[in-house]
């Protein structure tokens, strides 16, 4: 059995895996069911601090993505679309696919968005119906500012549509004070539930956008309007993936009771940038490294694949490499959710240093040393 420490899918708790065997109603006519679905909505919509309509789609997270670029774009629609990473560029398929026109604004993949460019950008151009941006790209592990972006946007009218799916419970998020308009989130990543439900936060701006529409949305699946109103008419638009919702609901709950989960990510990731950089290793971020993520490059001399490879077959652990224009460059691990513990990330920093030493690479020190000795030399101990 492998140790995964990819950035998502993380581990699940056993509670979570337990909800997920309970018995179950019926979904679409069980009063109770649609109870639990709106409290669960509601502790989602208070851990991220808003007062927006939170809801659960039953697919990946990708669906949210989609689901946000189909219930806004109209043919024609011009849409900002803030690339500094894969994710970021990915945002434009979906606005294209539903008769959108694309203007991309472009900047380094090797740190955050740069908010006076922005703003400049803006001055200049700003008729857009919305803008999409990720919060934490997880190909090149950046993490953007998106309170300062999306606060920019919103300035000139502008609705804004956040990829959170990889940043949120590992990083702040306050959806209000953002002023974001919608957030996507799922349930794989740091809130460690297994993949399969989409999490939105709407806001009435961009339910407004959606209701003014003057030809319907092209999609039924992704078409947000459609669970507007399912409280009051206690009807769901499809049957809810219920089993999913109940393990989902547990690690709700976890994170809940979890009030150090934000301390814990940022110490984890500072500790494991620092070992890595320690081993003799580069990390592919000059700025803005994600607390969720982190994400190194690979050696000259050696491939990705073998690095990834020798760590699975020898030492069973599993970390990722990088896909897109990131394809070969990086080997990525995952320190989100249940992922991001001390004891984990050693196992995870031993096996790259002795598979990379495998390889004939000069590793400079073991970097699982150097990881624990980081963490006793900050604020939180390395016991976590």
């Amino acid at each position: 059995m492998y140790k995964i420490m990819t950035p998502g899918p993380t581990n699940v708790r056993e509670n979570v895996r337990l909800a997920r065997s309970m018995a179950t109603t019926n979904p679409d006519v069980d009063s109770a069911f649609c109870e639990f679905y709106k409290e669960t909505c509601d502790l989602l919509a208070g851990l991220l601090h808003t007062k927006n309509r939170m809801y659960i789609l039953g697919g990946e997270g990708i669906l949210g993505l989609e689901a946000a670029c189909a219930s806004l774009t109209e043919r024609g629609d011009r849409v900002l679309v803030i690339d500094n990473g894969v994710f970021g560029r990915g945002f434009a398929d979906f606005v294209t696919m539903y008769g959108g026109e694309t203007v991309s604004f472009v900047s380094d993949y090797h740190r955050p968005v740069d908010i006076a460019a922005l703003e400049e950008f803006l001055k200049k151009d700003s008729a857009f119906k919305y803008a999409t941006v990720v919060h934490c790209d997880t190909p090149s592990g950046v993490l953007n500012p998106i309170k300062e972006i999306c606060r920019l946007l919103a300035s000139y009218g502008i609705i804004t549509v956040v990829d959170s799916v990889a940043g949120m419970f590992g990083e702040y998020v306050n959806i209000d004070e953002s002023q974001i308009d919608i957030l996507c989130g799922g349930s794989q990543k740091a809130l460690s539930a297994p993949p399969g439900l989409t999490l939105l936060w709407v806001s009435d701006k961009a339910m407004a956008a959606m209701e003014s529409r003057k030809t319907p949305i092209a999609s039924y699946y992704a078409n947000i309007l459609a669970f507007k109103t399912y409280y009051e008419d206690k009807w769901f638009p499809y049957t809810m993936p219920i089993s999913d919702i109940y393990g989902l609901r547990a690690a709700v709950d976890n994170v809940l009771a979890d009030k150090d989960i934000l301390k814990r990510h940022a110490a984890i990731a500072a500790a494991t940038r620092k070992a890595v950089v320690a081993g003799g290793l580069s990390l592919f971020l000059e700025d803005g490294f994600a607390g969720t993520v982190t994400v190194v490059a690979v050696p000259e001399g050696l491939t990705d694949k073998q690095i990834l490879n020798t760590m699975k077959e020898q030492y069973n652990v599993m970390i990722s490499g990088s896909f897109d224009s990131m394809a070969g460059k990086v080997v990525r691990i995952g320190h989100m959710g249940e992922n991001a513990n001390a004891a984990d990330m050693a196992i995870t920093l031993r096996a790259l240093t002795q598979a990379l030493q495998d390889l004939g690479f000069p590793v400079q020190c073991s970097m699982d040393e150097a990881f624990q000795q980081a963490l006793a030399e900050g604020t939180i101990s390395k016991s976590i």
